[in-house]
């Protein structure tokens, strides 16, 4: 089937967002910081709030185990747009080039719910380009569990996921996708993405 639908992933593929930029501000050095978001503030503890858990309540549970790091930990949720430093370099270009061509665009993102209206307040305008935005922590569930997939085709409400290019920077989303019959690009950067949706006559 052809390709005619493009669904992006946000983090890392449409907005730069990068924890350390956050915890640079915070540690006088990237040890430290490293340390902090390896053992402490990791990415597994983060996919709670994606999965619809509230900053404040994933917080509490954390800073139980590690008491001396409130103030870091409390952080993240209440310092949530300074990890934020933009867009990722040529995305927003190839986002205008397909709205241009009448491609439909949507997006599946993990994110947690209270942090969305912030991010309409400070993308809305690339963002406004989506038919629809998928926001894991609104449903409960996150990628790569394969129900949010599923969700998201009937949001978009086309059943068959071949004729949708998922564009993710995970592999295990990736995995998940392919494994569910979507075409996919795994982003590493615009160059490649921008190879992808030439090939399949997008752009």
């Amino acid at each position: 089937m052809t390709v005619s639908i493009v669904l992006f992933d946000l983090g890392r593929v449409v907005l730069d967002w990068e924890p350390s930029r956050l915890y640079d501000k915070i540690f006088d050095n990237t040890d430290a910081r490293d340390h902090f978001l390896d053992s402490v503030c990791t990415m597994a503890w983060h996919m709670c709030h994606d999965a619809g858990v509230s900053f404040a309540d994933n917080a509490d549970a954390l800073i139980a185990d590690h008491p001396e790091h409130e103030s870091e930990i409390r952080a993240w949720g209440r310092r949530w747009m300074e990890m934020f430093d933009g867009y990722i370099d040529g995305t927003p270009d190839l986002i205008e080039r397909l709205h241009a061509r009448y491609v439909p665009l949507y997006a599946l993102t993990n994110m947690p719910t209270e942090t969305w209206p912030l991010m309409q307040q400070h993308f809305g305008p690339l963002l406004d380009r989506f038919r629809h935005v998928v926001v894991s922590g609104d449903l409960g569930m996150v990628k790569p569990d394969p129900a949010i997939y599923h969700h998201t085709l009937e949001a978009i409400g086309h059943p068959d996921p071949a004729a949708i290019l998922f564009i993710d920077d995970s592999a295990p989303n990736i995995a998940a996708a392919d494994a569910l019959g979507f075409a996919t690009h795994h982003f590493t950067g615009a160059a490649g993405l921008e190879a992808t949706l030439a090939h399949h006559g997008l752009i």
